[in-house]
């Protein structure tokens, strides 16, 4: 018995099985063989493991019920609930573009003035009251444009010139800001007429596609969650335990489950939600399925031991830097859509939600390690907290204040769990 708990004292494959993992061949096959004997981890090793999304959907269950419990029901009525999703799309959005800049271990602080430009850039190319009035769709994919080529541009510098990002994109915060007043040349607000820009957030899917879409994105979500612990078994790789994958998909259902039959009960699944979900789900493919996500991640972990792997680390910042942008400019122009116009001055919590809404999800700020679904947690508990508060009939000083202790909370818990992870070699 003591050769069998000597033999899997480590936690870490053998040297082997790691060279089989990346498709080399192992010189011995029982190397690669996942161990049948693991010995009991105590709790302090657990919550220094990898627990996935589930702390943060505690959090937000306990924020829920004492909101719930507080408004008397108010809370999760489905007209507030509507009204809380609505309200949380945006720096949703423009949380997911964070989180690629995040892992990255980069910081991006000019998605809030982005994100304002390109809405007000897409509002003026469409106003009839000007001379250049072009078709919506046209000054739609110019807005995107317009925020693909702010990305470049700090990602040019971040990545070639080796200016810090910090730098960078404070810089091209304040830039952006006296841009967008330009563009409106005096204008506090424009008001936008186009109907086919108002109802990008202004409508609610059919039934069929509210209830279908959803079951398909759980089934699928579960279905790789299932597939990757296979896997990481089988080549004897460190994996979440099999009660952690069980966990997993039932918080998963019970959340999108509980959230479609609340949408379903009041007009629908709105647009924007729609949308919101449409692009995690689409940059959950990318960061897990395609060389570029493993190569994000890489970077994150260690750009030097990315760089001798033959990573392209500046291409790879680059895009980030520009998908971050863009995804600021997606944002922005749902927001005009679903506020029916654009303003002169950039809210100044914006670029807060959109990072913390990123952070409190589990996106750690030193990079290399998160998920984009994380975002969606994030800004529920972000959105919850502020919703909460002013049925409470509390003002916004006490709701940012209340916001800013969470996003500590947050921060600390991430850097308190890598530092313990360091010291056991994870």
């Amino acid at each position: 018995m003591s050769d069998i708990i000597e033999k899997n004292d480590s936690p870490e494959p053998s040297e082997a099985s790691q060279v089989a993992a990346f498709g080399g061949e192992a010189t011995q096959a029982s190397d690669v063989e996942v161990p049948s004997y693991m010995p009991r981890r105590t709790v302090g090793q657990l919550l220094r493991g990898d627990l996935g999304f589930i702390p943060v959907a505690l959090t937000l269950l306990i924020v829920v019920v004492y909101f719930t419990i507080t408004t008397g029901g108010l809370f999760l009525k489905p007209e507030n609930l509507t009204n809380l999703v609505g309200q949380i799309v945006t720096f949703g959005i423009l949380g997911l573009g964070v989180t690629m800049v995040l892992l990255l271990g980069e910081i991006d602080l000019s998605i809030a003035a982005v994100s304002v430009y390109c809405a007000v850039v897409m509002a003026v190319l469409s106003d009839p009251a000007r001379h250049i009035n072009l078709p919506p769709v046209i000054a739609i994919l110019l807005g995107l444009l317009a925020g693909a080529v702010a990305g470049l541009i700090n990602g040019l510098f971040v990545a070639v010139l080796r200016v810090p990002s910090f730098i960078v994109t404070l810089a091209a915060s304040i830039f952006y800001s006296g841009l967008l007043l330009a563009l409106l040349a005096g204008q506090s607000t424009l008001i936008i007429s186009s109907s086919l820009i108002l109802n990008i957030a202004g409508g609610f899917l059919p039934l069929y596609l509210g209830i279908g879409l959803p079951l398909i994105a759980v089934v699928l979500y579960a279905f790789s969650l299932i597939v990757s612990y296979v896997r990481r078994r089988r080549a004897g790789l460190r994996t979440i335990s099999l009660l952690q994958v069980v966990v997993q998909i039932v918080v998963t259902i019970l959340l999108v489950g509980g959230a479609v039959a609340i949408f379903v009960s009041y007009n629908g699944v709105p647009y924007e939600v729609a949308i919101l979900f449409a692009l995690i789900a689409l940059f959950w493919l990318i960061m897990t399925k395609t060389s570029f996500g493993r190569h994000v991640y890489a970077v994150g972990g260690s750009a030097e031991a990315a760089r001798r792997a033959g990573i392209n680390i500046v291409g790879i910042r680059i895009a980030c830097f520009t998908l971050c942008s863009t995804l600021a400019a997606v944002g922005g122009i749902v927001f005009a859509s679903y506020g029916t116009a654009v303003a002169s001055a950039v809210d100044p919590t914006l670029l807060l939600n959109a990072i913390a809404a990123a952070v409190i999800g589990g996106v750690s700020l030193f990079g290399g390690r998160g998920s984009v679904w994380a975002v969606v947690l994030g800004a529920l508990i972000i959105g919850s907290v502020v919703n909460g508060l002013a049925l409470l009939g509390q003002t916004a000083d006490v709701s940012q204040m209340v916001e800013g202790i969470v996003l500590l909370i947050a921060v600390t818990v991430d850097a308190l769990v890598r530092r313990a992870q360091q010291r056991t070699g994870r």
